[in-house]
């Protein structure tokens, strides 16, 4: 995203006691799969001023600069008495010794395992930490009489939200953001963030489903009027209707008839960043995923995941050569437990060495383990290729446990005339051959397409159907662009034969292919009829596919004589 607006700390009064100061860039602020729509971001810090002050959340590294001039420009720092975390970072660690600095006198605020985090990124300096455990509360003064509430998850073991009982708002610290940038601070208007949040949960949440869900009940007991989010807009408007939407996307993950496995340890957040990524491949493919961080699991706890999945995927950094405790551990629960039928994958990010990669790979290997993917190796911080390699792989492995499934449960042979007749009728509808062409960025993307319909005259407006795992359906977002190539009677059986195939994680979708680059970055195919240039407006979820509603911005007829190819099919069970 190409933007000249500098980053800026917008400042917004909740209540006469509780101030947010919304920390925005309109770039895309990290190489992680949840920022992929490159809508930029804010993060969200708050200000409650009782009797007694306390700072909810500082930003990270990139805002550090910004947000402490605009946090001393509307507070004096020497009346700061609290700092709470929602969670601990290296990033965030930062902000957080330049703001020690500035104001010596703060306690900090967090869980047990966020105390701990912060001990060991701020081993040089003395720290004033009030753990929450539990049930404890803090008393601000003036009716802020705080109340804690641990949400933990593998990803982020030292959560917790804050509920303020006079305001009757809820910070919610991960839970139910979203990574847009704009002026607006609550939610007015929700549905236009509804895609946002959606892709936040599917990024961040899917993949601990069954924590996220229990996290969901213990909030449930607070009369909250507003979620205080790190990220996005506040939940104000929306708040019932998300709150129903996550309750119904966990609860959608954890009914999925299979289930993986995802191991990890992560040392400063690379490996995690990645397991992430994988994790995004696997639940767009219809799997379900139970993460497990190494570091904070019981041994139990890996045991019944693994016993129960029909394959698993464990991740490791390389450190000082070698894998760190935890997983070896993981990694030994692991041999002792799964079969050797259930599918492996190996994966890690190391700095000078990978190690860790190569122990995970030959246990598994000589043990006899088959592998749904190459092992994954990624040098310092992940790219979006990267990522988008790794999400792609993350699907492949689960088509494969799908595949996989049906081979052991054979169907029995039926003759034609005992098939399903609404399968035959719904087969009869026809649609135009197409490839879909993509780019984002560095990020391209091709498949075909027959599920293509004019919708719209004014604006002209055509729908594609794309299955949910579809690699390209990750390019297909509201603002992204796209070329839709329609295939010409007698001249498109090389082009479908060449877009029916298979293709690998990152593998290059367009090999021999002559085409030429449409204004919008997608490639046009020369051999193709005619083309038209596009631009997602919307999306709707739509059973087992996204139907994705798009602009056309420009085209043109390539063959002027030509027909459209179409397609026949039988069966309205499969393409």
């Amino acid at each position: 995203m190409i933007t000249t607006k500098p980053r800026d700390v917008q400042v917004f009064p909740l209540s006469p006691d509780t101030t947010i100061l919304r920390s925005r860039t309109w770039d895309r602020l990290k190489f992680e799969i949840e920022y992929a729509l490159a809508r930029g971001t804010t993060a969200n810090s708050y200000v409650i001023k009782g009797d007694k002050t306390a700072l909810f959340d500082p930003p990270g590294e990139s805002f550090t600069e910004i947000f402490l001039a605009g946090l001393q420009q509307r507070f004096d720092l020497k009346q700061l008495d609290y700092v709470i975390l929602g969670h601990v970072n290296p990033n965030r660690a930062f902000t957080i010794k330049a703001l020690l600095d500035l104001a010596p006198q703060i306690t900090f605020v967090c869980s047990n395992p966020g105390a701990i985090a912060l001990r060991s990124l701020l081993e040089d300096r003395e720290l004033k930490i009030v753990t929450i455990k539990g049930e404890e509360t803090l008393d601000l003064g003036q009716g802020h009489h705080l109340q804690f509430v641990l949400t933990p998850s593998p990803r982020w073991p030292d959560s917790i939200c804050t509920y303020d009982p006079k305001t009757e708002i809820l910070f919610t610290d991960k839970l139910f953001g979203a990574h847009i940038c704009g002026d607006q601070v609550l939610d007015e208007g929700f549905l236009v963030f509804q895609e946002d949040r959606r892709y936040y949960f599917d990024c961040l949440m899917a993949a601990h489903a069954r924590q996220t869900e229990t996290a969901l009940e213990k909030l449930s007991e607070l009369p909250a009027k507003i979620y205080a989010t790190g990220h996005g807009p506040l939940v104000r408007y929306g708040l019932v209707s998300l709150t129903q939407d996550y309750r119904k996307w966990s609860r959608q993950q954890q009914e999925k008839e299979i289930q993986v496995a995802l191991i990890y340890a992560s040392a400063y957040g690379n490996t995690a960043t990645v397991a992430q990524a994988i994790a995004r491949g696997l639940t767009k493919a219809g799997v379900a995923v139970e993460t497990i961080n190494s570091e904070f699991a019981e041994p139990a706890e890996i045991q019944a995941a693994v016993e129960k999945a029909a394959g698993f995927i464990i991740g490791s950094p390389t450190l000082g050569g070698h894998a760190p405790t935890p997983i070896q551990t993981a990694l030994g629960i692991v041999l002792a437990t799964a079969s050797k039928t259930k599918l492996a994958g190996v994966f890690g990010s190391y700095g000078w060495s990978g190690e860790a990669i190569d122990l995970l790979e030959g246990k598994l290997s000589d043990a006899g383990y088959n592998f749904g993917f190459e092992p994954i190796r990624v040098k310092f911080k992940p790219t979006d290729a990267t990522l988008k390699y790794c999400e792609e792989a993350g699907t492949d492995f689960a088509q494969a446990l799908k595949k996989a499934q049906k081979v052991r449960v054979p169907r029995q042979p039926v003759s034609q005339s005992q098939a399903d007749r609404t399968e035959q009728a719904v087969g009869r509808i026809v649609g135009s051959m197409c490839v879909v062409t993509t780019k984002r960025e560095e990020l391209t993307g091709a498949m075909l397409a027959s599920w293509v319909s004019q919708a719209t005259f004014n604006p002209p407006g055509l729908t594609v159907a794309v299955a949910k795992d579809r690699a390209i359906e990750s390019l297909m977002y509201p603002g992204d662009g796209f070329v839709l190539n329609i295939l010409a009677q007698g001249n498109h059986i090389g082009l479908m034969k060449h877009f029916l195939k298979p293709f690998g994680p990152g593998e290059e979708r367009f090999g021999e292919i002559a085409t030429q680059e449409a204004e919008n970055g997608s490639k046009i195919l020369n051999d193709a009829l005619a083309y038209l240039e596009c631009t997602v407006d919307r999306r709707m979820e739509c059973g087992d596919h996204w139907l994705v509603y798009a602009v056309v911005e420009k085209g043109k007829v390539l063959q002027a004589n030509g027909l459209t190819a179409v397609h026949q099919r039988k069966s309205g069970s499969h393409y």
